[in-house]
Parts: C-alpha cells; structure tokens; sequence
C-alpha cells in the first residue's frame, strides 16, 4: 500500500480507537483512515510498504530506513502524520494482545508520536527503532541491545538507555550494552538484562550516571567502559569477553 499522512482529524479518529480498545472494548479496526483522502493525504514521493510482520526492532527500523532514506523525505522522523499512519498500517502486527487473546495496545505514544516531550519519542513502535538505528547507521548491528526483541515489546534496555539521548547516541555505552546483554547464538537478551538485579540494565544506567561525573563516557571504549562497572556485572563481562 502506498504509504499516506493522517490528517489532524484522522490522527484523533485513530486516538480514539486505541483508547476504546485499551478500554477492552472491541472496535472494528479502522481500515478506512489509511486510503480515505479526507482523513490521510498521499505522500510525495510515493513510496510504497508491503503489509508484513517483522521479526525484530532491528528487521523493522532497517526496513524503514530503506524504504524512507531517499533526500526528499529527510526530517521525516518528525512527521507525526506519517508515523501514525504507518502504526495504524501495521497495528496488527504491532499491537501486543494478553494470554487469552485480548488487545493490549498499551500507551498512545506508542502509536502517535509524541513530538513534544524528548522522554517518549523513542517509543513509538516504529519510528523508535528506526532513530537508534539512524544513530548508529554506520554500524547498526551496534545497537542490537536495544533493538534485538519484538516490536510490541520494547523492553528494559530500550526504556532505560533510549530515554537518554547522551546515552543512546553514544557508541561506547550502547556497544558495552550490546555486548554485556545480547546472547547473539539465540538473537535475544540474556536472562537478568532487564529488571533491578545486580548487573541489570537499570543498575549499569546507574552506574552510568556516576560515571559521567569523572569520566568522557564519548571519549571511551566499549572494553574500557565494561573494565569500570563493578563486580555485579562479573557474569555478564565474562561472556562479553
């Protein structure tokens, strides 16, 4: 389907089918904001998306930045318009639903980006993924730390280092993560990433923080970085090295 740009008013439409569904009401999926002319104007240029499921965060953002890196279209990633469009596009695909089968769409910023607010851009379910790969387009695989899992599930990882743009920007600090919490025979982060255990995500952003006081985190390497954080760490340094 070629791809579009929600009106204010189709964004609104589209707001309120999240927020019914989150209510566990049942509403039919609003197909007719993708193609109606009075609720989502064509984009120029015509660039065309294939109605698909993408494995990962990574196989998504990489996709995106294909489909979307011509010159024409730079600063599209703060096109609330086309990011909506293309959430409402892919909803099925990327809404997350409970045991017994139930939608659970979870945040609105997830789906309509929040332009206005620098701590909830990241989340938005596909235009996230594609700005941490954009930031480490020289080598994306980089940034497997925070793209590795399933688009309607972000994580630990991404919430607490991609909150940051000192830090999600920064090659040392997302490298070091890649390599302490991605298990890469499995494509998937290790056991005890995410949450508040010893050597979790949430205590290296911590400890990240102390670190930045006495440290040029930018001026680092991953291995010298990994050889600061404390002995917590110990069992996710060793398979790292």
């Amino acid at each position: 389907m070629k791809v579009r740009r929600l009106s204010q008013d189709g964004i609104d439409r589209f707001r309120q089918f999240l927020e019914s569904v989150a209510l566990g009401n049942s509403p039919p999926y609003p197909s007719e904001l993708l193609e109606d002319d009075e609720h989502a104007s064509p984009l120029q240029p015509l660039i065309e998306v294939d109605d698909r499921e993408f494995r990962s965060r990574f196989e998504a953002a990489e996709y995106m930045d294909q489909k979307f890196s011509m010159p024409a279209l730079q600063g599209i990633e703060g096109d609330k318009g086309i990011w909506a469009w293309l959430a409402l596009f892919y909803f099925n695909h990327l809404c997350a639903k409970t045991r017994d089968g139930n939608l659970r769409p979870g945040e609105i910023a997830r789906w309509i980006p929040d332009n206005d607010n620098y701590r909830k851009y990241y989340r938005h379910l596909l235009r996230g993924p594609l700005g941490i790969y954009r930031a480490h387009r020289d080598d994306p695989s980089r940034a497997l730390a925070l793209l590795c899992g399933p688009l309607y599930e972000p994580g630990d990882v991404v919430e607490q280092l991609a909150a940051r743009q000192e830090l999600v920007t920064n090659r040392a600090v997302i490298q070091a993560a890649t390599n302490l919490y991605v298990d890469h025979s499995a494509g998937k982060l290790k056991r005890g990433a995410a949450g508040r255990g010893k050597g979790s995500v949430r205590r290296l952003a911590d400890i990240l923080n102390q670190l930045d006081v006495t440290w040029d985190l930018y001026g680092m390497t991953p291995d010298g970085l990994v050889r600061l954080l404390p002995r917590e760490f110990d069992r996710f340094r060793a398979a790292a090295s």
